[in-house]
Order: structure tokens, then sequence, then C-alpha cells
């Protein structure tokens, strides 16, 4: 006694130490997965703000780069002469373009020494050389297209906001030079969009040649800026010069932070987004911040009452012996109220449901009863039957923690029970049509994944068509996956589900990324890409494909492969529990069963079929029968669980010994089957009805029959 009090001490101790060890070791797992999370966050959010700034910069750039080439064919084959003759006309023309993009500045025509022919600030233009600026020398040699310069500072008398030029060569017919066309674009007006789309703490954003020379940033700097391309970041472009990610302390003001990156189509320009790490870590600290609220005093508390619990339990083992009986009585009474707390709401449901057998069996027992009130009464006894079985059912397969496996079953079957949910789901403006196969096309899949895979691929279909159009389903099976080399190496071939609809489409240079996780189209909130991802990886997992085909403005066609399995894999559909029963026709049946009530039951109601019954109580007994005189009986009936030797023991002997006797197995729960399965005996689960029962022995004993070359 003495030895276990002082082991009691040592595992309070124990606990003790664990309630400070236990936390601060989940706390610091849990705070190296929510750095990763935060992290990974923190990353996407940054890939989708430069997705939105790489789209921005480009179609800035694409709308200079559109409205130099115009002015290029205005002043084509014009001489220097004839435009400043027309110089009023050329300078409103300039003017509204200027005025009409609010990222431009201004703009120029130079003749070949760097003097303004016209612009749009000023008519008619100072007679100034602008032949020193790179926008005008860089085109003096050769003809290199467009280019950007860097960021420059107005040239009295011209003043206001900091701009770098966008160019391109003006050229005679034989291809000499004869000046320039030129827009001065403001860096302000990127610094602006990414003020509104950088409202995030820590965010940033730069816009710079491939150079190294900044053209935008922010936050906004007073001073001229140019990366080293020697350093971190021009290493990182020069390794992967289209995209990528780098932490890296940024060289114009010390702070690290993480960077995204990408070029600007196929102008020499990267446009960059990111975070600080501050404010990365920030938002980690957040989080765990939230976990220390609940958690330090829930630990403290767990501690302390740890703590009072060691000082209580020493001071009760430091009580005398004549108060252990007692403490024995009072854990005693404890143990039976966890055991009526564990039982209360089982026992609760079960009262209920033989209250309703209860009283329907006094009602059955009322002289004078009217056929239909007996039927009532019949009826309200076997539906409160069902329902307890249900309960019973929901309690074993809760104990055992099934888990869900794939299943055989009807592609075409499984679409046509869909058809309500989906038509709610995709709402009355959408028309759904289905084209369905005549025969089956089986597959071996978990159709639960299936069906979320479906629903993902329908709610994609929608949101392309905004919520109104035409969705078609069909199903059909093919021997190769579209598009592919790949077969399947047995001829079942596989099934193709194609969802189709006729919304805005899929452009070509997407096509290849919207299986990706989180890759998203639509806006920020309706959608988190990966709805598709799921489908790809559910058609991976269970060896088929997915495949898409699109064409922006007709719509786009999924369609997801899955392996087909034969016919004869669909599993046998058993009779409904509504048939009649079978009469036994002299047949003998070997019942073992422990329960006398049950066995007298069993036998009574398949002795009223006409079956002629031998009980036995056990097992071993019963396997002494069937040794001495099998040919007595056509089935044996037998109990699982049973003192000795269970039901299966006693089966799989009298299949070991080559006894000929079909043997039909019956419990209500059995731990060896669970683990085991049914070991291909019939089994017929509790509770059961004399009905189903004499179905299950008079298939049993058919089959006998038909081995041993008897009329049936």
């Amino acid at each position: 006694m003495q030895g276990a009090q002082r082991n009691s001490l040592k595992l309070l101790q124990w606990m003790m130490a664990a309630s400070l060890a236990l936390p601060i070791a989940l706390f610091a797992i849990a705070s190296a997965i929510s750095y990763t999370s935060t992290k990974d966050t923190a990353d996407r959010e940054i890939e989708r703000t430069l997705d939105v700034a790489h789209e921005h910069a480009l179609k800035v750039f694409e709308t200079i780069d559109r409205s130099l080439a115009e002015l290029g064919e205005v002043a084509r084959g014009l001489s220097d002469d004839t435009i400043r003759a027309r110089e009023p006309a050329l300078h409103r023309r300039l003017k509204r373009l200027a005025d009409s993009l609010p990222q431009l500045k201004s703009a120029w025509i130079f003749d070949a020494d760097g003097k303004a022919l016209v612009n749009s600030l000023a008519s008619p233009p100072p007679e100034l050389d602008f032949a020193d600026r790179d926008y005008f020398y860089a085109h003096v040699d050769q003809s290199i297209g467009t280019y950007i310069g860097t960021a420059l500072t107005p040239r009295p008398p011209y003043q206001g906001a900091r701009f770098f030029g966008m160019s391109r060569r003006r050229e005679s017919d034989d291809g000499n030079f004869i000046g320039v066309i030129q827009a001065s674009v403001l860096p302000e007006y990127f610094e602006s969009f990414y003020a509104r789309i950088g409202s995030d703490p820590g965010s940033f954003f730069a816009m710079g040649r491939a150079d190294g020379a900044v053209l935008a940033h922010f936050p906004r700097l007073d001073r001229d800026f140019r990366l080293d391309p020697s350093g971190p970041v021009g290493q990182k472009i020069a390794s992967s010069p289209e995209h990528g990610l780098i932490t890296v302390t940024w060289p114009s003001d010390g702070i690290e932070r993480r960077i995204g990156y990408r070029r600007v189509a196929e102008y020499p320009i990267y446009v960059s987004a990111g975070l600080e790490t501050s404010a990365i870590r920030a938002r980690w600290f957040a989080t765990i911040g939230q976990h220390l609220v609940f958690g330090i005093p829930a630990t403290a508390l767990l501690f302390l009452l740890l703590a009072f619990a060691f000082r209580r339990t020493q001071h009760l083992q430091a009580e005398a012996a004549a108060r252990r009986e007692a403490e024995d009585a009072l854990k005693h009474s404890q143990r039976l109220e966890a055991l009526g707390q564990l039982t209360g709401g089982v026992a609760h449901d079960f009262n209920n449901l033989l209250t309703v057998i209860r009283a329907s069996v006094d009602l059955l027992n009322r002289p004078q009863l009217t056929e239909e009130r007996r039927q009532r009464y019949i009826t309200a006894i076997a539906d409160s039957v069902a329902r307890a079985a249900k309960l019973t059912s929901q309690l074993l397969a809760f104990a055992r923690r099934q888990t869900l496996k794939p299943e055989v079953f009807d592609v075409g079957q499984r679409m046509q029970s869909l058809h309500d949910m989906l038509a709610t789901l995709l709402g009355p403006a959408i028309e759904i049509a289905m084209r369905l196969p005549g025969e089956p096309c089986l597959v071996n899949a978990d159709a639960g994944q299936f069906e979320t895979a479906l629903i993902n691929m329908a709610t994609n279909a929608r949101d392309a068509m905004q919520g109104k159009g035409r969705i078609t389903f069909a199903v059909e099976a093919t021997t190769a996956i579209s598009g592919t080399a790949a077969s399947i190496a047995d001829n079942h071939g596989f099934v193709r589900i194609t969802v189709s609809d006729t919304g805005i489409g899929i452009p070509a240079a997407r096509l290849g990324r919207i299986f990706e996780p989180f890759f998203t189209t639509k806006q920020v909130g309706h959608g988190t890409g990966l709805g598709l991802s799921q489908v790809f990886g559910f058609a991976r997992q269970s060896g088929g494909e997915v495949t898409v085909t699109s064409e922006v403005g007709q719509g786009s066609s999924f369609s997801l492969y899955l392996p087909r399995v034969p016919r004869d894999l669909l599993p046998q559909r058993h009779a409904p529990n509504t048939a009649p029963a079978v009469a036994g026709s002299g047949m003998s049946v070997l019942v073992v069963e422990d329960n006398l009530e049950l066995a007298n039951f069993a036998a009574d109601g398949l002795t009223e079929l006409g079956y002629s019954i031998t009980l036995v109580d056990n097992a071993t007994d019963a396997l002494a029968e069937l040794v001495v005189d099998a040919d007595r009986f056509d089935v044996v009936f037998s109990d699982v669980v049973m003192p000795g030797m269970t039901g299966l023991d006693l089966a799989k002997a009298v299949r070991e010994r080559g006894i000929g006797v079909p043997v039909v197995l019956t419990t209500g729960y059995s731990q060896a089957l669970s683990l085991e399965g049914a070991a291909g005996f019939d089994l017929v689960q509790k509770p059961y009805s004399i009905e189903e029962l004499s179905r299950v022995l008079h298939r049993a004993a058919r089959l006998r029959r038909v081995r041993d070359g008897a009329a049936e």
C-alpha cells in the first residue's frame, strides 16, 4: 500500500512536470507549423499581388507602345519642315494623347539633331537640344525597337514631376535615322497604383529595368536608385530571369523583405511585389499571441490543479487507516456513477424505443382489436426495432472507427441520382443536359470524392458562365485518354465524365496552370483555387487523369477519366427485407445458440414455416452432431459469440474437415468478425426477422443441393 502511495505521488509529480513540458513542446511545434503556414500564406499573397502589378504594368507599356506606333505612322514620310508647318495641329493631337493617358506626362517628336519639332506641352516648342537624353541617343546608331530610359528630371523651362522616356526611332524610307518619337511616363502613376493595392503593413513594390535602374518604388524614394547586377537580387534574376521569389535586404533602405519579381513580357522591365519580413513575423506573432492568450491561463490552471491534487494526495495519504475503507467506498460509488453516466445516454434512446414496443404489445392484447389498428401496432413495433438496430449499428461503427474505402459503382446511375442536387446548386438560370450511356460504366473509386470532384467541375463551369447558360454532363466508355499517349494495361479502358459549359473560356496561356493549387482567375474572395486541384488529385489517386479543352468565348470542357472495371465486380444486390418468407418444406436446420430464449424464438418461427429444427447450445456439441451424421442437416445456423468455441471457429472447423453442410452465421457484434471478416460465410445481422432468416437459410441450402447435383 505504501509503495502504491509513493508511486501515486511520483505520478502526480510527473504529471505536474508534463503539464508544463507538454504544452511548451506542443506550443513549439504549433509555432513552427504556424510560422511555415504564415510564410506560405505570405508567398501566395505576394504572388497574387505580383500578378496584379504585372498585368497593370503590361497594359500600361502596351498602351504607350501602341500610341508611339500611331505617332510614328502619323509622322511617317513627313519631312522636318512639313512637321514644323503642321506643328499647331500636331501639338493638339499630342496634347489630346497625353491628356487621355494619366500615365503620360508629355509626348514629343524630335529631329535628327535632338531638337523638338513638336510636343504636347508647348506650341511652338522652345529651341532646346535633347540629344544628350538616353531616350534619344539610344536610337542614333541602330534600330532597337522600343526603348525605355532611366528616370529623369525635366529640363527648364519645362518643370514638374520626374519621368522616364519610352521612345522609338524615326527612319527615312532608306532606313536612315531622322529623329525620335518619345513619350514621358510618370513613375508616380505607378507608385500611386501601388499605394492603392499595397494596403497591408509592410507592403513593397518596385519597377525597374533589366540593368538595375529603378523606375518606380513604393514606399517612395527621394533619390535615384540602381540595383547592383552582381548583388543578391541581380544574381537571382540571372539564375531565373522570368520570375522568382527571394528573401533579401533591400539596398535602398536596408529593410529585409520577401520579394517576388516577374519580367513584363518582351520588355526589359521587371515588376516586384513583396512584404517586409517583420510584417510577416508580426502576423505570426499575432497568431501565436492568440494561442498564448488561451494557452498560458489553461496551462497555469492545470499546473495549479495538479499542484493542489499533489498536496491533497499527500494530506489524504497522511490520514489514518480508518479512513481507507470510506475512501474505497467513495471510489466504488464514483465508478458506479461514471458507468451510469456512460450508459445513460444510450439507455435513454433504447427506453424510448422499448416504450413504443411495450405500448404496442399491450394494445395488441386488447380484445376486439380491429385489423387496421392491429396492423398499425405491428408496424410501430417493426419501426422501433429497425431504429434500435440502426442505433446499435451506429454505435458499433463508431467503436470500430471505420474508414471509407473505394467502392464499385455505376457512374451513369450516380450521375442520374445527382441531377436534382446539381440543379439546386447551379441555379434556375443554368440549363442542365445529361448524356448517359445505355450500358453500365463501372469504376472502383471513392464515391464521396467522385461527387466532390463533379461538384467542383460544375461550380467552376457555373462561375465561368456567370450563373447563366448551359452545362452538359456526359458519361462514356473509352479506351484511352484523349490528347495523351496514356492507355490502360488491360482491356477495360476508362470511363470518361465530361463537363462542358458555354462560358467565357480559358486563355491558352493559362491552361497549363489551372490545376495548380491556389491558382485562380477569379476575383479576391470569390475562389480559393483549390477546386480543380482536388479534381486533379482525385483523378491521379484513382489511377486516372483529367484534361481540359477551351477556346476563349466558346466555353470549356473538362474530362475526368477513371479506370473502368468489369461488370462482374459490381456487388450483388440483396433481396429487400420486405420479401416474403420462404417455406422450409421439411428442410433440416441445426440451430446453435447459447441464448435459450433467442434459440426458441428462431426455432418456433422456422418450425411454423415448415423447417425441421435441432437445437444445441454450444459449438462443441454442434460439431459432434455433424461429425456423427452430417447428412441429417441441410444447413447450420450458428451464433458467433458463444463461450468456448465461437460460431466462426465452428464454421472453419466444418470447412476444414470437409463436412458438406453450409454454415450461416449470426451476430450483433463480434471482435473477430470486425478484424477478420466473415471468412466467406453467409452472415445474418442481429436483430433479424424470421422472413429474412428463412431466405438466407433457403439460399444456402439450395446452393448445396445444386453443388451435390440434386434437383430443386
